[in-house]
Parts: C-alpha cells; structure tokens; sequence
C-alpha cells in the first residue's frame, strides 16, 4: 500500500517547550491508525499540523505527497473533526450537513442515500432536529461533527478523541461504523483516544506519543491491550 501521509523533521515548539518532535511518520491507504498518549503528548498538535491549523516550527507534513501547506488539494479528499470549533453554530444539524454537501459538490439528490448509514447512530430525532447545533449537548455536536466528515466518503478521515462524550451505545456504533467504513471505502482513518480498549478494538497499527517523541509504534495484536496497559502504568 502506498503512504498517503508522510512527515519529516516534524518540531513544533511553542517559546522553550517542544510540543511535537517527529523525525519520520508514514501512514498508508487504508490504514485504520490510532494515536495513543497522555494529556500533552501532541497528539492533537499532530492532527492540527496536518491539517494546516497550525503550521510545524520546521519540516513537514505531507498528503498524497503534497505539503499540506503550499497546496489545498488535500481537503477535497480529507473529513475531520477535532471539536466542536468545525462546526457552524448557527446551522440546524441537517442545514450544516447539506452545507459540508454544497462545499464537496455533493449532489443534494444524493443526500438522503448518503445519509442513511448514519441513521443509528445519529438517530432521527438529531437528524430532524430543529434545534441550532449551539444549544446541542455536547455528545449530540460529536455526532453531527464525525457524521459531517465522514457520509461524502472522503479517503482520509481525521478523528481527535471521538469517542469522547459518546454514551456507551454510541461508542459501540461509531466503533463499528468506522470499520464497516474502512472496509467499504478503503480509506486511512486516524484516531485519538485516551480509551485504550476502542483504540485497540478498532486500530490495525498505534503510535504511542510522549512529550511530542514517538515512543513506541505497534501493529495490534491480542497483546495489545495488555502492552498499552502496563506501559501507561508505569508512565
């Protein structure tokens, strides 16, 4: 499989303290790849550099082997949610959700079928909800968000903690959505989670951060859990 993100000499210092310090990260095509760490390890540091929110100290950050800051061709083929920041809060849940269609030339005939996989874990009551996503209870504003990235099928999907918020039945739907979705569309999916059960259930391959350094890089096994366990008990 080929790399669809590649970083390089990645540092993202902030005065006297370095944030991210990455000398080399590949992630392949449809590679379901968690990122696991403490508070302040980078991990969202790391998601913000790729997605052009923040720009590194120095090296950089590629997708599809373009940098992701000298082009825009990448978010036509990235979704994400990191918080609720990506969301328009004025908008209905639906009035965004035919917002993120219009901004990826999605055909508004085509919603309803697009939308479908989503149903259950929505739910009809959000998806008709004419509520502002302002006054949307926090778990309810992950659902919109990850639904927005994810039904206009794009090739990478960015995830920061969306487990996050989620009641337990959620937490198994979304779960199950992601790799029903990774299988269907073959596309790279990178998630953040402090929950290392989801993050094992879910990831083909976990990269450990601590203090902006990889720490460890694992391709999951029975053991995993197990491994992520004993190395947080330490830390």
């Amino acid at each position: 499989m080929e790399n669809i993100i590649e970083a390089i000499n990645l540092k993202k210092v902030y005065g006297e303290q370095t944030a991210l310090n990455i000398d080399s990260l590949n992630i392949k095509n449809g590679e379901i790849f968690g990122l696991a760490g403490n508070n302040g390890a980078g991990k969202t540091t790391l998601f913000s550099c790729l997605l052009d929110l923040i720009r590194p100290t120095t090296g950089e950050i590629s997708i599809k082997d373009k940098p992701v800051n000298k082009n825009s061709e990448w978010k036509n083929i990235t979704g994400s949610y990191l918080d609720e920041n990506f969301l328009i809060d004025f908008l209905t849940p639906m009035e965004y959700l035919k917002f993120v269609a219009g901004s990826h030339d999605v055909n508004p005939n085509d919603m309803q079928q697009l939308l479908e996989p989503f149903q259950g874990f929505m739910g009809e009551e959000l998806m008709n909800s004419k509520k502002y996503i302002r006054d949307l209870s926090t778990g309810n504003k992950v659902r919109v968000g990850i639904t927005g990235a994810m039904f206009w099928s794009p090739e990478l999907l960015v995830l920061d903690e969306p487990f996050a918020h989620l009641d337990p039945s959620s937490q198994i739907k979304l779960k199950n959505l992601l790799k029903e979705y990774n299988q269907k569309t073959n596309a790279a999916i990178l998630v953040s989670s402090h929950d290392l059960r989801h993050v094992t259930d879910l990831c083909s391959r976990i990269v450990l951060l601590h203090e902006g350094l990889i720490n460890k890089d694992i391709k999951t096994s029975t053991n995993t859990l197990q491994e992520l366990e004993e190395y947080f008990s330490v830390g």
